[in-house]
């Protein structure tokens, strides 16, 4: 899928960028709501902005095992639904900003951690 794997090449081009709260573009830091919409503008063009709750209102519910590389992975960590969000990768790996650390990264969803507190997954392509 065309769209999926644009997202996922520009995902990776973020790796090890530097974390920071609110943050909305590579240059400043990203926070994982602002890397995700970052990706998904320059990417395709397409404008997903607001919380990772916000973006996990608009998508569209895809199950885990119906997942596509572009696809968005959400997580209840701060005992908050939807709380963080990741871009899947494909293979159980998913980039994301996660604070701890504070580097984007590549994760797996059978992590402990992660699989504990996945949540739902979304999908903005048809």
């Amino acid at each position: 899928m065309p769209q999926g794997n644009e997202v996922v090449l520009y995902a990776l081009g973020l790796i090890d960028t530097g974390y920071r709260f609110g943050g909305k573009n590579p240059e400043a830091g990203l926070d994982c709501s602002g890397m995700v919409s970052y990706i998904y503008e320059q990417a395709l063009g397409l404008a997903i902005k607001g919380s990772a709750a916000d973006i996990a209102r608009r998508g569209k519910s895809v199950s885990r095992s119906d997942l596509r590389p572009g696809d968005l992975v959400f997580f209840n960590t701060l005992n908050r639904q939807f709380s963080h969000v990741g871009i899947y990768l494909g293979d159980e790996r998913f980039v994301h900003a996660p604070s701890a650390n504070g580097r984007v990264r590549i994760d797996r969803l059978s992590d402990r951690y992660y699989s504990q507190r996945f949540e739902a997954a979304r999908t903005f392509f048809d």
